[in-house]
């Protein structure tokens, strides 16, 4: 049987004392000991995302956090900003769109991060702006957004800031409540190392006042449900069991290791990752200092197919990393470093990576990314 190695931003590996977790017995979600470990799950979500506000679990993949989200807030003709700066910013658009909001994008180059300026200037010109709607972790372009600078513009006007922190919680510093961050969306399959069926959505006293007089229709997303339901320590409707018990197991080794511990290990292994792929000729693709600690997207040198790299190092050697998406497609490798991923992994994927690089003919010093790479880690 084929060794696997998954290094892709989402779904991330899963350890074994975790896969073992997903694998006992089911209980039933309307039952005291279940009741025990929603409150044990709320409570290391609240550590990892640094806020006492409620976080609302939903039986969905992280999209369906970005329209619970944007299905609470938006009301048909309300003004909203949302960020693009990759595909997933692109999607706060898309979901603002369908619910009726009346949008005012702010466009960013893809590889470039978003400034607090560019929101301050749209909320001092319209004040009447109900929302923000950014992307911690621009997954598919490997920035990282300064969430902190931006609620620092938000948290001074009655806009409600919201947060895509599905591929960088847990792998990125987040401070909700410390930096003004009013609602944050996540799930369960990045920096969790849990499969996907899982999401959660932090919500603080200002964004539910907006809830509440929000006029969209919802059902199964309806946050005032969900707030009811966990007064009770319980779900509206029937959760994810089993991901929810081996979320409690998953948060346990964030109280256990540490956070700052764990993020500073994540952006040890990002740095390590970006000089590996210097000294392979595969540069970082966003602007250094914008660079996100979750993941990693190198350019692919010149001459060789991307697309063609990546098939072969997944289907000939069972190595998976993601290819670029959109404008990037076959122009970017990208690489995660969060969740269960070690500095192994890491120097195994990347000795993969100059295998299959040679076999495409890119000229190179074999060993030189590994090298730079150790370096890295053993500094």
């Amino acid at each position: 049987m084929k060794k696997t190695l998954l290094l892709t931003p989402g779904p991330t590996q899963i350890p074994a004392d975790l896969c073992a977790a997903l694998g006992r017995p089911i209980i039933h979600h309307r039952t005291p000991q279940f009741q025990q470990v929603l409150k044990e799950v709320q409570q290391g979500l609240q550590y990892v995302l640094g806020t006492q506000s409620d976080v609302y679990l939903l039986a969905c993949s992280g999209t369906g956090t970005m329209e619970a989200a944007v299905c609470n807030l938006v009301s048909p003709g309300d003004k909203v900003i949302t960020v693009e700066g990759g595909k997933f910013g692109e999607r706060w658009t898309e979901l603002c769109q369908v619910y009726g909001g009346d949008i005012r994008v702010v466009k960013v180059t893809w590889g470039k991060a978003a400034q607090a300026k560019q929101i301050k200037d749209l909320l001092d010109k319209e004040p009447d702006i109900k929302a923000v709607f950014v992307t911690l972790n621009e997954t598919s372009t490997a920035v990282s957004t300064n969430i902190q600078a931006i609620a620092e513009v938000t948290r001074k006007t009655d806009a409600v800031l919201v947060v895509d922190a599905i591929s960088g919680l847990g792998a990125m510093e987040l401070k909700m409540d410390e930096w003004g961050a009013d609602v944050v969306a996540s799930a369960s399959h990045k920096g969790f190392m849990l499969p996907p069926g899982l999401g959660f959505v932090a919500v603080n006293e200002k964004a539910f006042k907006l809830v509440e007089r929000c006029a969209s229709p919802r059902y199964y997303f309806d946050f005032r449900k969900s707030k009811k339901a966990l007064a009770q320590t319980d779900t509206p409707f029937t959760p994810a069991i089993g991901i929810i018990i081996a979320l409690a197991e998953s948060l346990k080794k964030f109280r256990e290791a540490g956070l700052d511990k764990m993020l500073a290990e994540y952006a040890r292994l990002a740095q390590a990752t970006r000089a590996a792929g210097q000294a392979l000729g595969m540069e970082a693709f966003p602007d250094a200092e914008c660079c996100s600690s979750a993941l990693s997207a190198l350019r692919v040198p010149a001459g060789v197919d991307g697309e063609k790299l990546v098939k072969i190092m997944r289907d000939t050697y069972g190595v998976t990393m993601a290819g670029g998406q959109d404008e990037l497609k076959g122009k970017v490798v990208r690489i995660a470093h969060m969740g269960a991923i070690d500095e192994f992994d890491l120097l195994a994927g990347i000795g993969c990576l100059e295998k299959v690089l040679k076999q495409l003919g890119h000229k190179f010093a074999m060993g030189a990314g590994v090298k730079a790479a150790q370096e890295v880690l053993n500094a």
